[in-house]
């Protein structure tokens, strides 16, 4: 399969998603975003034994440095609304994916490349990674979810600050807020990334799926709680629930089959 924007990688089951516009800071445009749609809703769903995504920037500066401001220019109020709608949709697909999603953020992650990887299950950062919401220098705010998800993730104070200062943060600041998992040397953020994957891997995978599945549904809606009675509920009725409960009890190592 091949991208105009993107290039694509399977390693081992993992998905290696790169945003190939190092010239242009791998800024997003309408062509990446149908690019990820298209792996998030049409490729990545029929890859057998997909463990999970890896998704990272071109060159050694950015993960992606905010979007394509020139087709910004211009832009009547209706095609802003759609503009912000598609991306917004794009990047709930990448949040309600059922594998593992992981942003490994090789520099810098403005605007809509924060935004993406705030989308994402989680984050690696390299050590000099940064991340920002600077859209008010531009006179716009974020439209692809960033007042909500930053918001989520570091709490009302801290994400008004940023949006409201537009100052960046480093990868340490950003471990420490809750906004990043882990903070590796520059260089290590894809290998750290296929690692965390891999040890989901040997989880059973319908409970890792109905686990995102979950916190995603109390991000949303604040309350998940009905949800996890009815999805812990069709987990008893899996093979991977005998199995791994077999196995439990047998002091050996489950093999779960996604069943």
């Amino acid at each position: 399969m091949s991208y105009q924007s993107l290039l694509i990688e399977n390693r081992n089951d993992i998905l290696i998603v790169t945003i190939n516009r190092e010239k242009a800071y791998n800024a997003l445009n309408q062509q990446v975003f149908n690019d990820l749609n298209d792996i998030f809703t049409k490729y990545a769903p029929t890859l057998p034994g997909l463990k999970g995504v890896v998704i990272t920037g071109a060159g050694e500066k950015a993960f992606v440095a905010g979007a394509d401001i020139k087709e910004f220019s211009g832009i009547s109020p209706e095609n802003g609304k759609r503009l912000s709608k598609r991306g917004q949709d794009v990047f709930f697909a990448i949040e309600q994916f059922n594998k593992p999603v992981i942003a490994a953020v090789n520099g810098f992650a403005l605007g809509g490349g924060c935004e993406l990887s705030m989308a994402c299950h989680m984050r690696i950062a390299g050590e000099k990674a940064k991340f920002g919401q600077p859209e008010v220098n531009l006179g716009l705010i974020p439209g692809y979810g960033g007042t909500q998800r930053l918001t989520r993730y570091i709490g009302k104070a801290k994400s008004m600050e940023l949006h409201l200062t537009a100052d960046m943060i480093g990868a340490e600041e950003a471990h420490r807020l809750g906004l990043v998992n882990y903070v590796v040397p520059k260089g290590e953020e894809v290998a750290k990334a296929i690692e965390i994957i891999e040890k989901i891997g040997t989880k059973a995978p319908l409970a890792v799926a109905k686990a995102i599945q979950c916190i995603n549904e109390y991000y949303e809606k604040g309350n998940g709680y009905d949800m996890e009675v009815d999805l812990f509920a069709e987990c008893t009725t899996t093979e991977d629930f005998k199995e791994g409960t077999a196995a439990f009890v047998e002091k050996r190592k489950a093999e779960f089959k996604g069943k």
